[in-house]
This record gives C-alpha cells, structure tokens and sequence, in this order.
C-alpha cells in the first residue's frame, strides 16, 4: 500500500517566507537597476548637451540688423514726430527707446562671447588666424564700451522721450564686428560661420 502513496513531501515547502524573501529582492534588484540604467542614460545625455554648447560661439544670439537700423534712423524719427500728436509721439519713441536698449544689450553681450572667442584664437601659429582674433577683440572691447554709453544716453533720453543717435555707433561697430568675425571664423573652420546678424 506504501506505493500507492503520494510522496507530498517533494511539494511541501518548509519555509515558504524564505522564498517569498528571495522573490522580492530579486524585483528590488530588477528596480534598481532599471533606475541605474535610467539615471547613468540621463547624466550621459546631459553631459553631451553641455559638451556641445560649450563653443562660445553657439551662445551667439543674432540680431535683427535692419530693426535695429530703424530704431536708430532720424528720417524714421522725424516721420513719426511729423505724423503723430505730441502725446502719441512720446509715448511710440517710449517703446522705441525701450527696443533700441533690448538691441544694444544683446550687441553688447556677444560683443564679451567674441572677446573669449579672440582672445582664444590669438595664440595660433597661423599669422592671418592671429591678426583676425586680434582685430576681432580690439573691435569687440570698443563695441562693449560704446554699447555701454548708449544705454545711459537712452535711459536718459527716456526721461523725456526725444531722440538720440546713441544707438548709431553701436549699430555701425556692430556690423564691423560681424565682418570681423565672419573672417575669424573662414580662417579656423570655413564649415561652420558664426552669425552675428538674424538677416544673413
């Protein structure tokens, strides 16, 4: 009769918490690294995004020259002082003025991005590289000097609207400073051109 028996000891778990045990360190083991993968994916992802934005020149943020060269042009000025009351007048060359800042401050920070890109440049061997890097800084350093002083002219033209040419030199030495640094950038990689201006 003993044959006839089922051997339930080869089913029968002694310890059944130990494998419950097992089962759950081994899906806290799959989650962690499941989460290893995911984080070490993030951080690789970063560290290749700031490694690709870490040319100053890609910090660059073109502007509009022709806006720019409106908001600085008398003719345009005296049109609207001719065509608008008094009030209305003040209050358009208000926003003008404002515009005209927003222009000369961003003229004036990527006129310090191509300082680092000159100074960078003027230890080359090349001697047209290096004459062009120190063109490109000398031209950079008078532009942030003029943009400087044509903000407080604004400002103060601001108190009561007129106009003010303060923008015009900046606007002038900006365009300068594109050709300079279009040449820097032809002579240390032709592929790749750096552009001050939104309207090239």
């Amino acid at each position: 009769m003993r044959s006839g028996t089922a051997n339930w000891s080869v089913f029968y778990n002694p310890n059944p918490g130990k494998n419950k045990k097992m089962t759950l360190a081994i899906v806290l083991l799959i989650v962690a690294v499941v989460a290893l993968l995911i984080i070490l994916g993030i951080t690789v992802s970063r560290s290749l995004q700031a490694s690709g934005s870490s040319n100053p020149a890609h910090k660059i943020e073109p502007l509009d020259i022709e806006a720019f060269r409106n908001l600085v042009n008398p003719v345009e000025n005296e049109y609207l002082r001719r065509r608008l009351p008094s009030g209305e007048f003040r209050k358009v060359q208000r926003e003008r003025l404002r515009a005209a800042a927003a222009y000369i401050r961003v003229a004036g920070r990527n006129a310090a991005i191509l300082v680092t890109i000159g100074q960078a440049a003027l230890n080359t061997q090349d001697a047209a590289t290096a004459e062009a890097a120190r063109q490109l800084v000398d031209n950079a350093l008078l532009l942030r000097r003029n943009a400087t002083a044509a903000l407080v002219r604004i400002y103060a033209a601001h108190l009561w609207p007129q106009f003010t040419d303060a923008g015009a030199p900046v606007l002038h030495g900006y365009e300068q400073l594109s050709g300079r640094a279009m040449l820097l950038g032809r002579l240390q990689n032709p592929s790749v051109p750096v552009r001050l201006s939104a309207n090239l």
